[in-house]
């Protein structure tokens, strides 16, 4: 699939197949995190891939009222939850260099979409998570300190079509020299 192909054709799927996702699939969705950009080179990512049902259930109870996701988080095939190293991107010899601070949401937003672009390219859909109990999550899931649970990643062959939604045009949003 043509890179273009993948970014216009990604779409927010929550209604998965109970088909499974091959280790091998897997194992290329985790090339496309690793060989994604991040401050410096610090790879602040970690990915925990949730297989245990009862795992996934609590995670499922984590989820904001009224979320859409909230079935996929254990009917996806696969499930991610995208969690941060802390205290490394943004930050020189200790010390944070940037305005907006610890720059862990702009790495791992990058690697999130590196993930879901190379889900959409070997067939499968993906939504990425973001209303819910991030400290619950986080607790269900072992993390230590040190660390944040960022978003979850359902995944896996898609059970519905999803149209595009309307796009803002370049016109609207482009500015040349000056806002």
């Amino acid at each position: 699939m043509e890179l273009m192909d993948a970014i216009r054709q990604r779409r927010s799927i929550r209604k998965f197949e109970d088909r499974p996702v091959p280790d091998e699939v897997v194992r290329e969705l985790m090339d496309a995190v690793m060989w994604s950009p991040s401050w410096a080179n610090t790879q602040c990512w970690e990915l925990v891939q949730v297989k245990d049902p009862a795992r996934r259930e609590q995670l499922q109870q984590t989820m904001g009222k009224g979320n859409p996701a909230t079935k996929a988080i254990v009917s996806a095939p696969l499930l991610f939850v995208v969690c941060a190293r802390l205290k490394g991107a943004g930050y020189y010899n200790g010390v944070v260099t940037t305005k907006f601070g610890d720059w862990f949401l702009f790495d791992l937003g990058i690697a999130s979409q590196s993930l879901c672009l190379a889900a959409q390219d070997k067939g499968l859909g993906t939504v990425i998570v973001g209303l819910f109990d991030h400290d619950a999550a986080a607790k269900a899931v072992g993390l230590p300190e040190g660390y944040e649970v960022v978003a979850m990643i359902p995944a896996g062959y898609p059970a519905q079509e999803v149209k595009a939604p309307k796009r803002r045009p370049t016109e609207e949003f482009l500015r040349v020299d000056s806002f």
